[in-house]
């Protein structure tokens, strides 16, 4: 039987005494005040940390919660900063890299605060532990098209800094666009280094390697390393000799296009945001994972000014084709399966 007691009170002991079950309980309404993210690297890369800060940043105003970034943490121990934030008030902790997905959920069960973490879908638990490991890949698959019909020397190049799983996603995605538009496009593939997040010098090297060997369209996965292969693109030519085209990802980099940004796969991560809020509300928190897609334009592909009526035309056509569920786009997480989807691997020995 509850003692009669405030609404906030109330919750606050279920909570607690849930989570010392193991099982872990949402926080009410109430309880949802402060809303913080954790990012490896600085909000300004137009894309991973970026996109995610401008997400949180425009559901924190949603909700009226304070708004409690922690940015440029790096990829190594965060439990400090874990404990920090928990420490400062934190009503949902965003650990918005899969190098925290083991720190989160242990300080958010040590101070009783619900984490989202990415890249482990198994480790959800309800209440306490939400994963939102993301795919963007119908708009990859779209991108897969767009670069079927721009290359001139029929081979395409994707560029990732690491296989981890939203981007493998994308990647064996983007094959598929191609396959299915052109089967007799190359599809090299190339990966800069286990985490290479950062590595501009190593983006830019591998990007010109794949140029090198023919491709004159570079899909390109990298947070910050993508400036190196945007440098690439804007200053070599094809084998060709024509215009090297770049599709980004994630966010928007047409301010800094100096005539090579093709397209970009834009994420809107605000809906995602938005569904972990009113999950906490709803003690659904850690129930269900977290998607993106076509259907919302939580996922679409960016319009450029270089894009052809036509080919935009046939994109259209073949996104509602993905929305109505004609065309399939298959989900594959791993970094085995897409390697054998390509034409060529390119890799580091691990």
């Amino acid at each position: 039987m509850w003692l009669r007691m405030e609404p906030k009170a109330r919750a606050a002991v279920g909570l607690a005494a849930a989570w010392g079950l193991g099982a872990g309980i949402c926080a009410s309404a109430a309880e949802v005040k402060t809303l913080a993210i954790m990012l490896p690297e600085e909000p300004t890369d137009f894309g991973w940390n970026s996109q995610a800060f401008e997400a949180a940043k425009a559901v924190a105003a949603k909700y009226h919660l304070k708004f409690m970034p922690a940015s440029g943490l790096g990829y190594g121990d965060v439990h400090a900063e874990l404990r920090e934030l928990a420490d400062d008030g934190a009503s949902l902790i965003i650990a918005h890299a899969s190098g925290y997905n083991t720190a989160a959920p242990e300080i958010g069960a040590e101070k009783h605060v619900p984490v989202a973490i990415v890249d482990r879908p198994k480790d959800s638990k309800p209440g306490a532990v939400a994963d939102y490991t993301l795919s963007g890949r119908e708009g990859a698959y779209l991108a897969g098209v767009l670069a079927a019909k721009t290359t001139r020397t029929r081979v395409v190049a994707i560029v990732v800094a690491a296989e981890s799983p939203p981007w493998n996603s994308q990647s064996a995605a983007f094959a598929q666009g191609v396959r299915a538009t052109d089967p007799g496009v190359k599809v090299l593939y190339a990966v800069i280094g286990p985490a290479a997040y950062s590595d501009v010098a190593g983006g830019r090297r591998v990007t010109e390697s794949m140029i090198g060997a023919g491709a004159d369209v570079v899909f390109g996965q990298g947070d910050r390393a993508s400036f190196g292969m945007l440098q690439a693109v804007d200053t070599k030519q094809s084998t060709a000799g024509g215009k090297v085209w770049f599709i980004d990802e994630l966010g928007d980099k047409s301010s800094l296009d100096k005539g090579h940004l093709l397209s970009s796969v834009v994420w809107n991560l605000v809906p995602v945001y938005s569904d972990m809020i009113e999950d906490l509300k709803a003690d659904k928190f850690g129930t269900h994972p977290y998607s993106i897609q076509l259907s919302d334009d939580s996922v679409r592909l960016l319009h450029s000014k270089y894009i052809p009526d036509e080919v935009w035309s046939d994109i259209q056509a073949v996104r509602a084709q993905i929305i109505g569920g004609k065309v399939k786009v298959d989900a594959v997480w791993d970094a085995v399966t897409v390697r054998a989807m390509m034409t060529s691997v390119a890799a580091p020995p691990k």
